[in-house]
């Protein structure tokens, strides 16, 4: 745990100011101190250095760390009735916390590795919420193999030199919890305390820490980062995942920002298994130890740190080398007359027309596997009409597939991490 030069590194910074590991084990302990004798708590905590000391806070009581999909009260409710005796943890509480003087030589005690640390769920845009326990064996290895990926894309660094990351995603969501809780805690790396939306506060936020910069963000973010015309300090590398990340957005951020981008592969289910440099290769390349076995119903994976094999409902097509595509997911294909058609393929489609700034193509009526009643898109393209918009697509889109209704919005009902939950979807549909 907080691997680097012992407790006087920096871990942490926000506001131009930096917090040691010596200092953030001492708020911990204090935290640990106040938090009741139970089971698992919810880490609601929005504030990254909360998230991360509370986090802290659960492993030195050996209490479980749940992440509910959203913080909606409907859904904290639903999470703590499915563990009794669980509760819940805020920025509120966690901010009292604040560590006695002088320090003590406190740290995390040994974790077993099987221990369940975290219960992290579905975001729940494919069906009910599912829980998908995580053991410190699991987070240890992955980390270790995304700090491996994310060093090598970084320009040569001098020894002792710290990478710095700023996250633009929330720590509840698995891709967040990787990144920028995991990564400063197991991987050696520093984070920001700040989560940046906007570009002005994403470069705010850079310019607040040392390079090598890394920006863990989504297409989403990336987008109107790059159309905003933001300047940015030095990236060393940019990070994206949650999405797929079409490859001349990869090449512009690339070529805009004089850095790399990784793009990572993976799910709540497995954690990140595999990446690319999207700008230059389309196939992903797996980690060491990942296995990946095709079958009917998507892919079966596993790996050495897993507890169990996994599937994926993705589909993808392996090559010899061991790298991979993705061909669509098994949810995603749907069929009309014996014609078969990826949504995400179509979505990809109507997103590359001219004047299309965002899109979605779905089935709004859940019709059973493999079969389509109608598709439906929600579009954003300023100066462009419905009428014409379905033309274009339809030069390019088998007519069995075109999205009726096909509705303009100002803007896509994405969630925090870019995602489109299916009810907001059907919600901006009715407008």
């Amino acid at each position: 745990m907080l691997p680097g030069s012992g407790r006087d590194r920096a871990l942490l910074r926000s506001r131009g100011e930096a917090t040691s590991a010596g200092q953030f084990l001492a708020r911990a302990g204090s935290l640990a101190a106040r938090l009741p004798d139970r089971p698992a708590a919810l880490n609601l905590c929005e504030q990254r250095d909360n998230f991360l000391v509370a986090f802290a806070a659960m492993l030195m009581r050996g209490q479980v760390c749940l992440l509910p999909p959203s913080r909606a009260p409907g859904v904290v409710t639903e999470v703590l009735a499915e563990h009794p005796g669980s509760y819940a943890l805020d920025d509120a509480y966690v901010g009292l916390a604040q560590p006695v003087r002088p320090l003590p030589d406190l740290s995390i005690p040994a974790i077993a590795p099987d221990r369940v640390v975290v219960i992290g769920y579905t975001s729940g845009s494919t069906g009910r919420p599912r829980p998908n326990p995580k053991t410190w064996r699991g987070f240890a290895a992955s980390t270790a193999l995304n700090a491996s990926r994310l060093r090598e894309a970084l320009p040569a660094l001098g020894e002792g030199a710290l990478p710095w990351i700023v996250a633009t995603v929330p720590s509840q969501h698995m891709y967040g919890m990787e990144l920028s809780v995991l990564m400063p805690l197991l991987g050696g790396m520093g984070i920001h305390g700040g989560r940046p939306l906007y570009p002005a506060d994403i470069a705010a936020a850079l310019a607040d820490v040392p390079g090598p910069r890394i920006l863990v963000s989504t297409p989403v973010h990336l987008r109107a980062l790059l159309e905003s015309g933001v300047e940015l300090p030095e990236l060393g590398a940019v990070v994206s995942a949650t999405a797929p990340l079409p490859a001349e957005l990869a090449r512009a951020i690339e070529q805009r920002f004089g850095t790399v981008l990784l793009e990572y592969f993976g799910s709540t289910e497995t954690c990140i298994i595999a990446s690319r440099r999207t700008a230059v290769d389309d196939a992903w390349h797996p980690y060491p130890g990942v296995m990946l076995q095709p079958a009917d119903d998507g892919t079966r994976v596993d790996a050495p740190w897993f507890s169990s094999s996994m599937m994926l409902q993705d589909i993808l097509e392996i090559r010899c080398d061991g790298a991979f595509t993705v061909r669509g997911r098994n949810v995603d294909m749907v069929e009309v007359a014996g014609k078969r058609a990826s949504l995400a393929d179509l979505t990809r489609r109507l997103a590359s027309i001219p004047g299309v700034s965002d899109a979605v193509v779905f089935q709004p009526e859940d019709a059973g596997k493999g079969t389509v009643r109608r598709l439906a898109a929600l579009v954003v393209a300023h100066g462009l009409t419905e009428a014409a918009v379905l033309e274009k697509l339809a030069q390019d889109v088998d007519p069995a597939f075109l999205p009726r209704p096909l509705v303009l919005v100002p803007r896509l009902p994405r969630n925090e991490i870019g995602k489109l939950p299916r009810a907001q979807l059907l919600a901006a549909l009715k407008r």
